[in-house]
């Protein structure tokens, strides 16, 4: 025989969670959902349950010493993914707790084998498995009576035909010893994770036979639609890869004294990052880039963090907003996770066909991260701009910091060498007015003015000088040298 069997996959109708299968649950495979209580493991089983079944592929689920199914459908109802119209033609519910209390595995399995041939189910559902565990008698003989059920049970729904899946409460060390694990073809786990004032839901693929599967802890959010897992990928093009920059079209950063020491305007699909203290206007320059857009026919995302609508105070971007052209982002949260913030950020790309972002600011981003994941801001800043690079979506990005050191300094942790370009904007005290200059420490692959020119900010934005700027000193104490006028 020399061709390969070819192994169906059954989607699961929750976000992310295909991705890390390798494009779904092989069918008729036997899979374990386990997590500590609360960590998701029923909401997750109902969403998987809900988004397959249908009248030519029905569901059992089996209930032991758990939740009651009345009770049980009371809270999973609240979820956007239940369907009401689906009970009792596509789905059904079953009791075992009768059964159960005589704490003879046989019996459980007859009455599931009854029902199995009553229904002739292509889902099979048990929540939770380790009621039966728990149940059965102890010592060896209880140990052999488990094992004997659970093969049972793999074998007998693997004839019918049915994808089973078993929901328990198990840690990592109670799945080691347990017979279970080496039967079941796969393995869910799910776990919450506190550090600090902040909870991480977490997902991970332990196990699946036949299929690539991500490895490694995903996180997952339980939301109004059931869960969502939000997969830990690198982009397949690094965020400082760009084909033919030398031919890319320039677009307008809004600003045209800037565009000027760009010669010509920012290339397509590029990152740019403007670095200062407060107050120096880079919120203000980001206004202006998604203006420029407007201006085009282009539609923009504003990232906001940490101060919300309170930054969206100008007419300008209320009515870019108000005009669709413009869509603001902002979280509440403050236990998100970077894939959280790019798929929300992604997802509304992709709905609006935005071409631009400002992200306002990478210094106030690390305050809405969980704690675990604030340790390595700039992997985290390096995974966004790759993910936007991928779709050639031109960014600008704020980052503030504190503007009295004596040495050149533009942004924390090093994050400036993760963008295309990188413009400076500082303070400098002139003959005892504050004034601001800007210059561009670089612009990847691209030729760029290197001079210091002073700026002012007015009714009509950002106004940019012409020449260089002929001061000696700037306020955090470090000379700059003389440039003459042109």
């Amino acid at each position: 025989m020399s061709e390969k069997v070819t192994l169906g996959k059954l989607s699961t109708g929750v976000p992310g969670l295909d991705v890390l299968l390798g494009g779904g649950l092989t069918e008729f495979s036997f899979t374990l959902i386990a997590g500590a209580p609360g960590s998701g493991k029923t909401t997750l089983a109902h969403q998987i349950m809900f988004a397959l079944a249908n009248p030519e592929r029905r569901a059992l689920f089996f209930t032991v010493l758990g939740e009651p199914p009345l009770k049980m459908l009371r809270y999973q109802q609240q979820f956007s993914f239940f369907d009401m119209e689906k009970l009792g033609s596509s789905i059904r519910y079953v009791n075992l707790a009768d059964d159960l209390r005589a704490g003879d595995f046989s019996g459980v399995l007859e009455r599931i084998m009854r029902e199995v041939e009553d229904f002739a189910p292509s889902l099979v559902f048990v929540d939770s498995f380790r009621s039966v565990v728990q149940t059965g008698r102890g010592g060896n003989e209880g140990l052999w009576d488990l094992q004997h059920f659970i093969q049972e049970l793999g074998s007998r729904m693997a004839s019918w035909l049915a994808s089973t899946f078993l929901i328990g409460e198990y840690t990592s060390a109670d799945v080691e010893a347990n017979p279970i694990i080496t039967v079941a073809d796969g393995m869910i786990a799910l776990s919450h994770n506190q550090e600090q004032d902040a909870v991480v839901r977490k997902l991970r693929i332990v196990k699946m036979r036949g299929q690539a599967h991500l490895a490694g802890s995903h996180t997952m959010r339980i939301t109004g639609d059931g869960i969502r897992v939000y997969p830990r990928l690198l982009p397949s093009m690094p965020a400082t890869y760009h084909v033919a920059d030398r031919d890319a079209q320039r677009i307008s950063t809004g600003v045209a004294g800037l565009d000027d020491m760009l010669h010509g305007g920012l290339p397509q699909g590029h990152t740019l990052l403007a670095a200062g203290p407060t107050g120096i206007g880079k919120t203000i320059l980001g206004t202006r880039f998604l203006q420029a857009g407007a201006a085009l026919g282009e539609k923009g995302v504003a990232v906001f963090f940490e101060k919300h609508t309170a930054r969206v105070r100008n007419a300008e971007l209320i009515e870019l907003v108000e005009n669709g052209q413009v869509t603001v982002m902002e979280s509440r949260s403050l236990s998100l996770s970077i894939e959280e913030i790019m798929d929300d950020m992604l997802e509304t790309i992709a709905r609006t066909g935005a071409t631009r972002v400002v992200i306002d600011s990478l210094s106030e981003l690390g305050l809405y991260l969980a704690p675990e994941f604030r340790h390595d801001l700039r992997l985290t800043v390096f995974r966004s701009l790759a993910l936007l690079a991928e779709r050639g979506v031109s960014v600008l990005v704020t980052a503030g910091f504190e503007d009295n050191q004596p040495d050149l300094r533009f942004s924390s942790d090093n994050l400036c060498f993760l963008a295309d370009a990188v413009l400076a904007m500082r303070f400098a005290e002139i003959e005892g007015h504050l004034c601001k200059f800007m210059t561009l420490v670089k612009a990847r692959g691209i030729s760029h003015c290197t001079e210091l020119r002073g700026y002012r900010i007015t009714d009509s934005g950002i106004e940019v000088d012409a020449f260089a700027a002929p001061y000696d000193r700037v306020l955090s104490g470090y000379p700059v040298p003389r440039l003459p006028h042109k």
